[in-house]
């Protein structure tokens, strides 16, 4: 119940694309990235990130303005994930080797929700081996709550008595951040590499 109810509260924030953003967007509108957005964020695209301090793999302490500085795809997970985290990080991987192939230079980032078990170094090597630029970024629990909430992620410690082999239940969005401006747009699962690199292509061109 707990999960739903969070993975709601980011949902109702979320206009799905079609008459809602048809009707809203078709005059008048001021949005630079207009073209580029499938989906829309009530209340407009602030509701949706800020500034977080965390930990690189250094173990050095380091805020939002040391990593986003370049447009930035975020994911929020961890490690240990048996399934879902390896394919999201690998498929960003990829849009971000298509974009390369396209002069686009983005930088993926990977934000773990499992400060306990991943540790600066553990974050460090598993970035690494998905991508030779991912960022890895863990940080304390107070700090990593605090990032998670300022991207509206949802993340629950599965407790079954066991302090080293858990799951964590956690929101599965990839969120496109650009250093002028702030989180702009969010991909689901099933987008793939190819429509991720088409619409961060756009939003680069659109700055």
């Amino acid at each position: 119940m707990q999960r739903l109810a969070a993975i709601a509260s980011f949902a109702a924030l979320v206009a799905i694309s079609g008459g809602v953003w048809y009707a809203t967007q078709r005059t008048g509108s001021d949005d630079p990235y207009a073209q580029c957005r499938t989906s829309k964020v009530a209340g407009g695209s602030e509701q949706i990130g800020g500034s977080f301090n965390l930990l690189n793999k250094a173990g050095e302490a380091v805020t939002d303005k040391d990593v986003i500085t370049k447009p930035s795809l975020v994911y929020f997970g961890y490690t240990f994930c048996p399934d879902v985290c390896p394919f999201d990080v690998a498929r960003n991987a990829d849009a971000v080797d298509e974009l390369d192939a396209r002069n686009y230079d983005v930088t993926p980032v990977f934000i773990s929700i499992d400060p306990e078990r991943d540790t600066p170094e553990v974050v460090g090597e598993f970035s690494e081996l998905i991508h030779e630029r991912m960022i890895g970024l863990t940080g304390t629990p107070e700090q990593v709550k605090a990032a998670s909430q300022a991207y509206r992620t949802y993340y629950r410690k599965q407790e079954n008595g066991d302090p080293d082999y858990y799951l964590v239940d956690h929101s599965t969005f990839t969120y496109l951040v650009l250093p002028e401006a702030g989180f702009v747009d969010f991909f689901r699962r099933e987008v793939t590499p190819e429509e991720m690199a088409d619409r961060v292509a756009c939003y680069i061109d659109a700055s």
